[in-house]
Parts: C-alpha cells; structure tokens; sequence
C-alpha cells in the first residue's frame, strides 16, 4: 500500500482476473497484454488493481481495507461482477447492490476520482449467467445515466459477431483444457481500451492514445 501511494498514480484499474489479464505478457499472442496497455496506459502513470476470483464482496473489501488509500487518481476503471454469477450464483439484483455500494465507498474514499464503470461483460457460461448479465448491464445503465462522477459503458457488442460470441475475442478457448468463453484475449482487450478512450481522455484531461 505504501508503494502504491509512493508511486502517485492517475489512473487505477480495479476488478477480477479479467482486470488482471493486463499483466500478461506472451508469448502467445493472445495472452500477450503488455503491447496494449504499454500504448494505452503506459505514460498515465497507471496502476492495475486487478484480481482474480474477486467478487463484488471482494473488490469491497480491499477497498474498505487500506487499497485506495493514500492516493488521489484522476480516474478509476471498474470492471467487476462477472464472478458473482459462476459458483455464487448472485442475484441481478444483489450484484448490481455490490456494485452499487462499490461506487459509494470510492466516491467517499476518492472524492476527486472520476470512476468509468464497465458493465459485466458477455461469456457463455451459461444461459442463466447470460440473461442475468443482460440484467444487470441494463440496470447499470439506467441507475447511472444521469451521474457526473460516474461514466457507465456496456462493452458487449464489441464481443458479438452475427447476434452471438465472437469467441475469436477470447483466450479461454485457446486454454487447455479449453473453458468457455469468459476472459478477453489481447486482442480482446485491445478493443475495450479503444472502446473506453474516449472516455479516459475527458477524465484525464490528455491526449487521445490509439
């Protein structure tokens, strides 16, 4: 904790394995990350907070335990959720609460924080986990269009292709044994962060990167 307020970043990533993916460096191709968020967030003085098996719960409890403190980011990205729906089986409802509360403690705790919230992204793991994603992206969108310290972004249809998974876009596939399609490839990835740029730039007052 004392490195990270050491270090002073401006921009921070907060989330599960997906978030974490980010320190990947291939070879494969596909699991090499390290190119794209050297472009991207290489000069943002930037910080991945990501990891993996982290629930809403989780991601709330690292914040409420010292992960935020001592510093003062421009602009956090919060991706988180999609584990909530593997072995839990959580709710739409109680996920976005978890969500919801995670926003709250963020806004207390880094009031001058800008926070770009991504919804759950799409897997198919299964037909219930599909229709609750869906759920809760929808309700996402509703609870904070209106908010000016909180920009939400559903990044689904960067992952669809003719009305179903692109599963080019995923590594899981590539994994052996193969898992179903969950976590983005590089290229993936590489997507979501041209996706969220605009975004970024607004909040971080810089220069677009692409």
């Amino acid at each position: 904790m004392r490195e990270l307020a050491q270090s002073k970043p401006e921009l921070i990533f907060l989330g599960d394995s997906i978030t974490q993916d980010w320190e990947h460096a291939g070879p494969p191709e596909w699991d090499d990350f390290a190119p794209v968020w050297q472009r991207f967030y290489g000069d943002r003085h930037a910080v991945n907070l990501g990891f993996k098996g982290d629930t809403t719960a989780s991601l709330l409890w690292r914040i409420r335990n010292g992960e935020v403190a001592g510093i003062a980011p421009k602009a956090a990205v919060v991706l988180i959720g999609a584990n909530n729906l593997g072995k839990l089986h959580w709710s739409a409802e109680d996920t976005v609460a978890g969500i919801d509360a995670i926003v709250a403690e963020l806004r207390q705790r880094l009031p001058n924080t800008k926070i770009l919230l991504l919804g759950v992204l799409p897997s198919e793991r299964s037909a219930w986990i599909t229709e609750t994603t869906d759920q809760i992206n929808r309700m996402l969108a509703k609870r904070y269009k209106d908010e000016r310290s909180v920009s939400f972004l559903d990044l689904t249809a960067l992952f669809m292709r003719n009305g179903a998974l692109n599963r080019a876009l995923f590594l899981d596939s590539r994994l052996t044994p193969p898992d179903p399609s969950l976590h983005p490839s590089a290229q993936g990835q590489a997507q979501m962060a041209k996706a969220m740029e605009p975004v970024l730039v607004n909040m971080l007052g810089d220069r677009p990167h692409s």
